[in-house]
C-alpha cells in the first residue's frame, strides 16, 4: 500500500512537471507560476499536499524533453542566438565579472527566454552609471540574492540588447566567493565569459 502510495505521488508529479513544461516552453511562464497553474490544471479540486509538486529540476527535465520532441526544428538555433548575444553583453561588461545563469546557461531556452547575468562591483552605483553613459535604458527591480533568504535582495538592471531582454542582478564582489563552484550533483549554475565562450564552441562543433 505504501509503494502504490508513492507511485501514485511520483506519477502525479511527473504529470505536473510536464504540464508546466508546457506552460514555460509555450508561454514563457516562471517556474514558479507554471508549477502552481499546472498543478490547478491536474489536481482540479482535488486536494493536493506539497509532496505532489514536482521541484524546478524535474521541470526543467520535462522542458528539455518538450524541447527534443516539439522544437527540435528551432530551439538550438534559438538558443545559439541567445548564447551569442549574451556573450556580447558579457564582454561589454567585462570590468564587473559577469556571469551567466538560468535557460541560456543550462541549455532550455525558447522563443520567450531572457538573458539572466550577475554582475559584481565595488558598488551597483557603478554599474548603473556604466550602462546610463552607454545611453542603455534601464528598468529597475529587485532579485532574490542567489545566496539564500538570509541575504538581501539585490538590484536588477532590465534592458535591451540587440532587441533582447537582458535581466542584470548587481551583486557586492564579496559575492564572487564561490560563485562559479558546482552544485553537489555537479550541475552548473552559473558560467564566466570563457565557459560560455566554450559552450558556444561545443554547439558549432556538432
Amino acid at each position: 500500500m505504501t509503494t502504490d502510495a508513492f507511485d501514485d505521488t511520483r506519477q502525479l508529479r511527473l504529470e505536473i512537471a510536464a504540464a508546466a513544461a508546457r506552460l514555460v516552453a509555450q508561454d514563457g511562464a516562471d517556474y514558479g507560476s507554471a508549477k502552481r497553474k499546472a498543478a490547478r490544471q491536474v489536481l482540479g479540486d482535488a486536494p493536493g499536499g506539497s509532496n505532489v509538486l514536482p521541484d524546478n529540476e524535474m521541470i526543467e527535465e520535462q522542458v528539455r524533453l518538450y524541447n527534443a520532441l516539439f522544437l527540435a526544428d528551432s530551439q538550438p538555433a534559438r538558443l545559439f542566438q541567445l548564447r551569442t548575444i549574451a556573450l556580447q553583453v558579457m564582454e561589454a561588461l567585462q570590468q564587473f565579472h559577469p556571469l551567466l545563469s538560468g535557460p541560456v546557461l543550462n541549455g532550455t531556452a525558447g522563443p520567450h527566454d531572457e538573458i539572466y547575468l550577475q554582475l559584481f562591483a565595488e558598488s551597483a552605483k557603478d554599474i548603473h552609471i556604466f550602462l546610463l553613459n552607454k545611453n542603455v535604458v534601464l528598468d529597475m527591480s529587485e532579485t532574490p540574492h542567489f545566496k539564500g533568504p538570509r541575504y538581501d535582495a539585490v538590484e536588477t538592471a532590465s534592458f535591451l540588447w540587440k532587441n533582447e531582454g537582458v535581466h542584470a542582478a548587481m551583486y557586492e564582489l564579496d559575492d564572487m566567493r564561490g560563485a562559479l563552484k558546482p552544485k553537489a550533483d555537479g550541475k552548473v549554475v552559473r558560467t564566466d565569459i570563457a565557459g560560455l565562450r566554450t559552450l558556444l564552441s561545443q554547439s558549432q562543433a556538432e
